[in-house]
């Protein structure tokens, strides 16, 4: 048995991509004021991740650095003025500046805020708590930005979703049929189809198929797309905006495909339509807690829960983001630790 005096990690030394990280060790972190120590027992990868990794992120972390924003663990340290855990305790991770800023979820051991951690829900495993957080307080900001005061869509509106097999996908169906809204999810596998029929899409369609605009809009007839949560970009995005019908608007969250080609801003025009971008930094602690509880309130009155692909072995991380990288259905986890 290894002693406590270190923790092993994965590093990332430079900006060259998660490819070129390197599994080491170093000393164990220790909490500050309001902050505890988790030995962590899953963690959860994300697209931002790689991006970070490739320096196409806004935050630029001193190197070495440690991602991974989600995970789940146990309390086994305090710091002065914490009250709402104790050691012991199993908490999951809401969104803080873990994985981004400081060392992340991808170790043995991590500091969180205590203002950040939250219970696992009831019902859920492990492994569907650590993955849970970032991706579906991701769908809320994109389902709910566009109202005043923010709140949930109006039930009967049509919902599009793009790349909705991964986990903001998987995490905005859920979430858009909770509100009642008429969901279409754009998957390009017959298999990942059924499923999301299963999370609560009413329509399913593949982005690759010439005819699949023409076929999604009979199937809304004569309604035309309310809200569209874009996680892939490209050159599916003119077809999104094409979709939109009068006031109609575009939460843009991820880019897979890459930059939009030949964009036209007059497609704009005389509907009304609007883009704006998800930026889930944006919740402060406080707003972050208020949000993932009604989130578990929602998912739990539809009888759904988070989806998870697949969980990989601690030393298997690298393998973890090329799944990742293929296009998963959910989230992909990585076992840090037994038990």
């Amino acid at each position: 048995m290894r002693e406590n005096t270190g923790m092993r990690a994965w590093f990332m030394d430079s900006y060259d991509g998660v490819e070129k990280m390197r599994l080491g060790d170093t000393p164990d972190p220790q909490p500050g004021p309001n902050q505890v120590l988790l030995r962590v027992r899953f963690a959860a990868l994300n697209p931002a991740d790689a991006f970070l990794a490739q320096a196409m992120y806004p935050a630029k972390p001193a190197l070495p650095h440690i991602l991974g924003r989600d995970g789940v663990g146990e309390v086994v340290a305090i710091g002065p003025g914490v009250s709402n855990t104790k050691i012991g305790d199993t908490v999951g991770i809401l969104r803080c500046d873990v994985g981004v800023e400081v060392w992340g979820t991808l170790a043995e051991k991590v500091v969180v805020p205590a203002e950040s951690v939250a219970p696992p829900v009831a019902g859920w495993s492990l492994e569907e708590m650590a993955g849970a957080p970032l991706v579906y307080l991701t769908a809320w900001q994109a389902l709910t930005q566009w109202r005043d005061p923010a709140g949930p869509e109006p039930a009967g509106n049509v919902l599009l979703v793009t790349g909705a097999s991964g986990g903001v996908g998987t995490a905005a169906v859920q979430l858009g049929k909770s509100m009642g809204m008429t969901v279409i999810a754009l998957s390009r596998s017959a298999e990942k189809g059924q499923k999301l029929r299963g999370l609560g899409a009413d329509f399913v369609f593949d982005p690759a198929d010439p005819n699949f605009r023409k076929a999604a809009m009979a199937a809304i007839a004569p309604r035309k797309v309310d809200l569209a949560v874009d996680n892939v970009g490209g050159a599916l995005f003119n077809t999104v905006v094409a979709m939109l019908g009068y006031g109609g608007r575009i939460s843009v969250v991820g880019r897979s495909a890459g930059e939009v080609p030949g964009f036209n801003t007059a497609s704009l025009f005389f509907r009304r339509n609007r883009i704006g971008g998800v930026a889930v930094s944006d919740y402060t602690a406080e707003a972050a807690q208020a949000a993932w509880k009604e989130i578990t309130a929602r998912l739990k009155a539809i009888g759904q829960k988070p989806v998870v692909d697949h969980v990989f072995a601690f030393e298997q991380v690298k393998q973890a983001f090329a799944r990742l990288a293929e296009g998963p259905m959910g989230k992909v986890l990585v076992r840090v630790r037994l038990k």
